[in-house]
Formats: structure tokens, sequence, C-alpha cells
């Protein structure tokens, strides 16, 4: 009558502690899996999990209760993807933990494509917050891409000179706030100012940089007035000799002449460009591109390259789209990454959305940091380096060079974040710049695809965001998962996940009864 029966697909053994104790009984998943209709494919692990968890001892409990509601309606179901539950058989009084349509923003390339929306939406900015990022299934956007690098390329020329010449204009580099520990120097990102192997490249180069980049902040200026763009200053040829040119001089170390005059006039472009282009610090000078298939997650198949050449290659040649094509993206990396002793990280940020129609949005204050096992380093882009995934990182045993203040579980809390920033002198970056952009940033892709995801009263669904942090501490989204991994890897995690399943369920079941009940570390951040 208090229609207080749940069923459970997947590992979560904490979900299933808490609503026993809120005295709610449990309906076993039928043997087909799926809610109402075909088996269910698991991945043997999962299976082996799930298996072990339903035959533990809180089954054997509940064991009698558990065939009582047999046949009886569950009124929660918490599954680990939505494809668990057939839709069409729900009743409206049934709570589900997923809404479909998700990949609208769940996905990489949903992501890539609806951000793009979003000044429809809101005054926001997404190039603020979400780097540039193309599908290159797409023939008009792999153009736009290789477009982009092209220009990418000109302005990185531009720095390398400035920097080679000991001059860096303001407002084109990041000030390095936070990203040292006491003592600790940032990873040098330009090549050394000797000039590299080979003999210099010709000063029309440069010339040829700062026509194009010139040419470029022109666009910029004029991008809201109708009429034909201008002719662009390089074709196909001649962005090919360009490109080679660029590769002898920042990765090879190909020496660079620049006269007083070019050196007044990088200074100037670069400073006119910064106020246009949000991404102008966080790119840095050395052009990497991160290349994701779109279909994969855990940071498989996710390759870090600076050469044009190898990502059209990598994903399915310069010719016509494919199907392989399809499934990829190509995202700007972040070349000037907060740093903590030297190592790259990121961090997991969950919220909750608990209807989409008004969309309501609950951001949790907690959250957790995942650092990679070696060093830092541009000029080295392998996954140990730059992937913060812990599927990845686990493949890899830490460097002997590791700072000991690192953790060996390769986890922070973000409390533990907090304590490093005071230590450094950015005791205020957490709460006044880090969190504040991190909630911005959500808000902005889920009202981006609001329109696009199946909406229904009586669901939710917990997300997980994952950001990395310029050197000035401005988040940067990179993705959200559906169905976040509640599987403890560390002590950290293992405290963190039980509270935001907790947590979780003092928003979704306790507050319909008690609108005033504690939620936790939930904060509500946006409701229409």
């Amino acid at each position: 009558q208090e229609k207080k029966i749940f069923m459970v697909q997947g590992p979560y053994p904490v979900i299933r502690r808490l609503l026993r104790a809120r005295g709610w009984v449990e309906k076993k998943l039928p043997g087909t899996g799926r809610v109402g209709s075909q088996p269910e494919q698991r991945h043997g692990s999962q299976e082996k999990q799930l298996q072990e968890e339903e035959e533990g001892s809180d089954g054997a409990e509940q064991g009698g209760p558990s065939r009582l509601v047999r046949d009886q309606v569950p009124y929660f179901i918490w599954t680990n993807r939505h494809s668990a539950i057939d839709c069409r058989l729900l009743r409206q009084d049934q709570v589900v933990n997923h809404y479909t349509r998700v990949g609208a923003f769940t996905t990489k390339e949903g992501l890539c494509l609806n951000l793009r929306n979003l000044p429809w939406f809101d005054q926001a900015d997404p190039d603020a917050f979400f780097p540039r990022c193309y599908r290159l299934g797409a023939a008009d956007e792999r153009q736009a891409f290789i477009e982009d690098f092209h220009l990418t390329a000109a302005r990185s020329l531009l720095k390398v000179a400035l920097e080679r010449a000991g001059d860096m204009p303001a407002g084109t580099e990041q000030p390095p706030k936070s990203s040292k520990g006491p003592g600790e120097r940032h990873v040098p990102h330009p090549m050394p100012c000797t000039a590299g192997p080979g003999s210099p490249l010709p000063p029309q180069l440069v010339e040829e940089a700062l026509q194009v980049c010139g040419q470029h902040l022109g666009s910029l200026g004029h991008q809201d007035i109708d009429g034909d763009p201008p002719s662009p200053c390089m074709t196909g040829a001649g962005w090919d000799r360009f490109r080679q040119d660029y590769y002898r001089v920042v990765h090879e170390g190909a020496g660079l002449a620049l006269s007083g005059a070019q050196q007044e006039q990088c200074r100037a472009l670069l400073r006119h460009l910064g106020g246009r282009l949000p991404q102008l610090g966080m790119e840095g000078d050395r052009n990497v591109w991160i290349l994701k298939p779109g279909a994969k997650s855990r940071g498989r198949g996710i390759v870090c390259t600076v050469q044009l050449e190898e990502v059209l290659q990598l994903a399915g040649g310069c010719m016509a789209p494919s199907a392989e094509a399809g499934e990829w993206v190509v995202q700007k990396y972040v070349e000037r990454p907060l740093l903590i002793f030297g190592t790259k990280f990121d961090v997991r940020q969950w919220f909750l959305v608990t209807n989409w129609n008004p969309l309501t949005v609950w951001f949790y204050r907690e959250s957790y940091l995942r650092f990679c096992s070696r060093p830092f380093s541009l000029r080295r882009l392998d996954p140990a380096r730059h992937l913060c995934n812990v599927s990845i990182q686990k493949r890899y045993r830490p460097a002997r060079s590791r700072h000991p203040r690192l953790p060996p579980d390769q986890t922070w809390s973000c409390r533990q974040l907090q304590a490093y920033l005071a230590q450094v002198g950015q005791a205020d970056a957490w709460h006044q710049v880090m969190v504040p952009g991190m909630k911005a940033a959500v808000v902005g892709a889920l009202r981006s695809a609001q329109d696009l995801v199946g909406s229904r009263k009586g669901s939710f669904e917990l997300y997980g965001a994952d950001f990395v942090f310029g050197e000035d501490c401005q988040p940067w989204l990179l993705e959200i998962n559906a169905s976040p991994t509640m599987a403890p890897s560390s002590a950290v995690t293992s405290q963190l996940c039980a509270d935001v399943q907790r947590d979780t369920l003092r928003v979704v079941i306790d507050r319909r009864d008690d609108p005033n009940c504690p939620t936790g570390a939930f904060e509500l951040i946006y409701k229409e």
C-alpha cells in the first residue's frame, strides 16, 4: 500500500542497503534482465559482481519479502543504463533513474554538436568553457577543423617567435597562478631559444603568419555583418608548405628570424586576438589536438597529436567522409593546464537532474581528482601523462621521479585540492573561480540539449562531468557521463561514491514526503 517496492539492476550495494533501511522491499530483476523486455547483455566482470551481490547476505535476509513481491509493481527502479528499461511499460507512479535521448549531451558527438546552439538559449559563450571540437564524419566540420588547425598553427608560430625573442605580450599567456607547488618550476612549453637542426627558415614565414592572423582578426571583427568573407590569403598548396615549415620551427627547433617591426606586429596582433578568442591562453603554442572515438568510454582509443596528417589518417583518411570517420571527434587540447607538483589531473563532478521541464539541476558540493601517473610534458604525448581516466592510469606504474606528496592511488578529494591551493596562495580559487565555472558549464550544457532529451515526470538522473582547469583555474568541460561509475577505486572514492548515492536518495525519495528534509551535499543550482 505504501508502494515501497524497488528493483535494482547492476552493482549498487549502497542503493540496496539504503532502500532496505527505509523499509523498502526488493523485487528481484527477472532472469531475462531488461525490465519488461529482452534479455540484457552484461560484461563478464559486471555480471560476476552483480551475481556476488545478489548471492550475498543482503539477498538472503530479504529472500522471504522478495518472494512476496514477485508479482508486484516496483515503484523505484535503479539500473546502470537506460536500455535496461522498457519505458513503454512504465506507469506514471514509477520512479526511474534515467531519461531517454540523453546522448545529446552525454556522448562526445552530442556535446560537440549541441553546445554550439547554446547562444540561442543563453548569453553564455561555449568557447569560454568547452574546448573547441569538431565531428570529423561531417564534411563541413572536418573542413572547419583543418582551417582551425592552420589558424592555430599561425598563432602558435607568432607565440614561439616572440618567446624565442624573450618577449610575450600581456594577455596571450595565462598567469601560472597555482600550477606550482612551493619551489616547483612549471614544465617548459616552448622549444629552446637556440636554433635547432637545419638552416633558419625564411623571414616570409613570419610574414605569412602575421597576414593569416591579421585576416582572421578582421573576420572576427566583422562576423556579424552580412557579406562575402574575404578571400583567404593562402590556398591548399600554400598551407601544405606553411604547415611543414611550422612543424620544423615548433617541433624540430628550426631557427626563425624576427625583425623588430615583426616583433611589434606579433605583440599587437596576439593582444587583439586575446580579446576575441577565449581559448588563446589555454591553447598554448604546440597545436596539440586530442582525437576521441565518439562511441567509446573510459579513455579507450583516445590519441593526442600535433600533426594534422595524423588526425585525418586516424579518423579515416583525407578523402570523402566515411562511416569510420563519423565515429570520431577532434578537440583542442588544453596545453596549459593547472598542474599539481608537475602532474596533470582532472575532476569528476557529479550533478543530478530531477526535471527537464522545468529544468531542475542539483550540484554536488563534493568531488574528486584523478591524477596521471607520469609528469606532464608536451614533448611526450603518451596516455600516462595526459589521460586521467582511472582505467587508463591503472596500466602504468607511477614514475620514479613522482613527487612524494602525490597520492599513491592517484586520487584526491576536492578538499585536499582546496588545502593545496591555500598552500600556494590561491585559497579563494576553488569557491570563487572553479566551482562557479563548473556550475555555469553544467547548466549551459543541459540548456543546449534540453529540447532533445526525453522528459518524463518521475524520472531523475545522476551524471558525472569531467573538468580540467587552466593555469588561471578556469574550468574546461571535457565530457559528461551518464551512469558514472560508483565502483570505488580508492579510499576517497569509496567514501564519496557512497555519499552521493545516499544524498541522491534524499533528494529523489525523502524530499517527496518532506520538502524541507536535508539533501546532504546536493545544492539546487538551477530551476526554470
